[in-house]
C-alpha cells in the first residue's frame, strides 16, 4: 500500500510540474505529454525505480486511457467521418495498412501470418488522436482547416486500428470475433438511442438529472462515468480492448449531445486532464526501458521512418488529390500528415496484446512504444517548422543563390524577412478570425486587453522592421550613388541593383499571393461554418 501511494504521489507531482516545465521551454517546442512520458521513463522501474507498476497504479492508468479515448471520441464530429475528407481518411488508412503489410513482408524477422507481424503493421497505421487533442488545443488549431484535417484523418487512424486489433489479434476464431463485435455494436446502439430519445422528448428522468447537474449530485458527470465504465466493462467481458469501449462511449455522448455541452466538457476535462490522463502518460513512460532502446537505436529510427512512410506519405497524397476550394496548401497538407503520424496509446495497446500472447518480444515492444513516444514530440515539432520552412521559399532561394552566388547573404536575409512577415500575417489573420467569430459574444475585458496588447506589440515590431528596411535601403542608395560617380563600375553596380530589386519584387509578389491564399482559405472556412450554423 505505501508503494502505491508513493508511485501515485510521484505521478501527481510530475503532472503538476509538467505545465511549468513546458512553459520554460522556448516557443513551447516540447508538449506536456512528452514531459510526462520522459519523466515516467526516468522515474520508472527501469531507471530510478520511484514509480512501481503495481496493480493499483495499472488500474488508474487504464482509467486514464479510458478517459483519454472518451474525450477523443466526444471531440469527433460524425460529419468528419461521412464527408469527403472523412471518406478520404478511411481510404487512406486502407492504403496505409497495405503499405505496412508490404513492409512487414519484406522484413526478414516478421511475417504477416503471425500475430507479431500483424501487431507491428497495425501499430504503424495508428494515429493517437486522444494524445493529439491536448496538443491541438495548446497550438490553437481547433476550428482551423489544419485542425479539421487532423480530425478527419486521425479519427479513422484511431478507429480502424482498434477494430483491426479486435479482429486480427484475437485468439478466437474470426466468426466468433465478428459475432462479439456485432453484439457490442448492438449494445452501443441501444445505449445511444434510449438517452437521446429521453433528452429530445423531455422525459421526467432527464429533467430530474438536469436539475441535479450543478448540485453535489453532479448527475450528468455520474451518468457519463457510468456510460464509460459500462462500455469498458462490456469490452473487458468480451475480451476486447478497453479502447474500443471508451471510444464508443465518446461517440455515444456526442450522439446524445450533438450540439455539445460546454459545462459538462469542462467537468470531464477537469477529471481527465486534471488527474487520470497525466497518470496514464506517466505510467506509459515508466514502461519504457530507455537502456534497452539505447542498445538498438537503429530499430528505433527504422520504426520512426516506417511510421512516416506508412502514415504521413499517403495522407499528403490524399490531400493533394482534392480539387476546388477545400484543397489545402502544401504546407498545410504536410502539417496534417505529420500530426496524424503521432502515435502512442494504440501502440501501447497493440504491443501489450502481442506481448501477453507471447508473440512479440518485450524489447521490440519497448522500442515500438519508444518510437511512438518520440513521435509525440517529433511530429508536432516538425509540423510547427513546416510553415517557417515553406514560407521562406527554400527552393526559390537555392535557385537565386545558384544564379547569383555572390549575393548569398542578401538572398538569405530577404527570404528570412519574408518568412517573418508571413508569420505575422498568419497571427493577425487568426486574431481577426477569432474576433469575428466572437463579436456577438461577451468577451472578458482581460482577454480584450490582452488581444489589444498583442496587436500593439505586432504593430511596434512591424514598424521597427520597416524602419530598419528604410535605413538599410538608404545606406545602399548612398553606396550605389558613390559607385556610379566613380566611373566604369557604375554599370556593374546598377545592373546588380536592378537584379536585386527584381528579386525583391518577385519575393514581394510571392508574399502577397501567399497572404491572399491564406485569407481566401480563412474566408472559405468561415463561410462553411456559417452554412453549418
Amino acid at each position: 500500500m505505501p508503494t502505491d501511494f508513493i508511485s501515485l504521489f510521484t505521478a501527481a507531482l510530475v503532472a503538476a510540474a509538467a505545465p511549468i516545465i513546458a512553459k520554460l521551454v522556448p516557443r513551447g517546442l516540447v508538449p506536456e505529454t512528452v514531459i510526462l512520458l520522459l519523466a515516467g521513463a526516468l522515474l520508472g522501474p527501469y531507471m530510478a525505480g520511484v514509480i512501481e507498476l503495481t496493480d493499483s497504479i495499472d488500474m488508474l492508468s487504464e482509467l486514464g486511457l479510458a478517459f483519454l479515448f472518451l474525450l477523443a471520441g466526444y471531440e469527433i464530429d460524425p460529419k468528419s467521418l461521412s464527408g469527403t475528407q472523412g471518406k478520404k481518411g478511411l481510404a487512406t488508412w486502407v492504403v496505409s495498412m497495405a503499405i505496412a503489410l508490404v513492409l512487414i513482408l519484406l522484413s526478414p524477422s516478421l511475417s504477416v501470418s503471425h500475430i507479431d507481424g500483424l501487431a507491428v503493421a497495425i501499430a504503424l497505421t495508428t494515429t493517437a488522436l486522444g494524445t493529439l487533442m491536448p496538443i491541438i488545443k495548446e497550438r490553437d488549431l481547433e476550428g482551423t482547416p489544419v485542425g479539421g484535417g487532423i480530425l478527419s484523418f486521425g479519427t479513422w487512424g484511431e478507429l480502424c486500428p482498434v477494430l483491426a486489433m479486435a479482429l486480427l489479434l484475437s485468439s478466437r476464431s474470426e466468426w466468433k470475433t465478428l459475432l462479439i463485435l456485432a453484439v457490442f455494436v448492438l449494445v452501443c446502439v441501444i445505449m445511444a438511442i434510449v438517452p437521446a430519445k429521453a433528452r429530445r422528448g423531455g422525459h421526467r428522468i432527464y429533467r430530474f438529472l438536469a436539475s441535479k447537474r450543478n448540485t453535489t449530485s453532479q448527475a450528468f458527470v455520474r451518468v457519463t462515468v457510468v456510460l464509460l465504465i459500462g462500455l469498458v466493462t462490456v469490452s473487458a467481458v468480451f475480451q476486447l480492448d478497453i479502447v474500443l469501449g471508451a471510444f464508443a462511449a465518446g461517440f455515444i455522448l456526442r450522439y446524445v449531445i450533438p450540439e455539445g455541452d460546454h459545462e459538462l466538457e469542462s467537468k470531464l476535462d477537469a477529471i481527465g486532464y486534471g488527474f487520470l490522463i497525466p497518470v496514464f502518460f506517466v505510467v506509459s513512460g515508466a514502461k519504457i526501458d530507455l537502456a534497452g532502446v539505447g542498445e538498438n537505436p537503429l530499430l528505433l529510427v527504422l520504426f520512426i521512418c516506417a511510421l512516416l512512410l506508412v502514415r504521413a506519405v499517403p495522407i499528403v497524397v490524399a490531400l493533394s488529390l482534392g480539387k476546388g476550394e477545400d484543397k489545402l496548401s502544401m504546407h498545410n497538407r504536410i502539417t496534417v500528415a505529420l500530426y496524424c503520424t503521432t502515435a502512442l496509446p494504440l501502440i501501447v495497446a497493440v504491443t501489450s496484446v502481442a506481448v501477453k500472447a507471447g508473440a512479440m518480444a518485450q524489447d521490440v515492444a519497448g522500442t515500438l512504444v519508444a518510437a511512438g513516444a518520440v513521435t509525440v514530440f517529433l511530429m508536432p515539432f516538425l509540423a510547427s517548422l513546416t510553415y517557417r520552412v515553406v514560407d521562406a521559399k527554400p527552393i526559390v532561394a537555392v535557385q537565386e543563390i545558384a544564379a547569383h552566388p555572390n549575393d548569398i547573404r542578401t538572398i538569405l536575409h530577404e527570404h528570412l524577412d519574408m518568412e517573418r512577415m508571413m508569420v505575422r500575417q498568419e497571427a493577425a489573420a487568426r486574431l481577426a478570425m477569432r474576433s469575428s467569430e466572437s463579436k456577438d459574444e461577451d468577451i472578458p475585458w482581460q482577454e480584450a486587453a490582452f488581444a489589444l496588447q498583442r496587436k500593439s506589440e505586432r504593430k511596434r515590431a512591424l514598424d521597427t522592421l520597416l524602419d530598419a528596411a528604410a535605413q538599410d535601403f538608404a545606406a545602399h542608395k548612398d553606396e550605389i550613388e558613390h559607385f556610379i560617380e566613380e566611373g566604369p563600375r557604375g554599370d556593374i553596380v546598377e545592373k546588380a541593383t536592378q537584379q536585386r530589386e527584381e528579386r525583391r519584387k518577385r519575393l514581394a509578389q510571392a508574399a502577397v499571393r501567399e497572404h491572399q491564399r491564406r485569407q481566401n482559405e480563412i474566408g472559405r472556412m468561415m463561410s462553411r461554418e456559417k452554412k453549418e450554423r
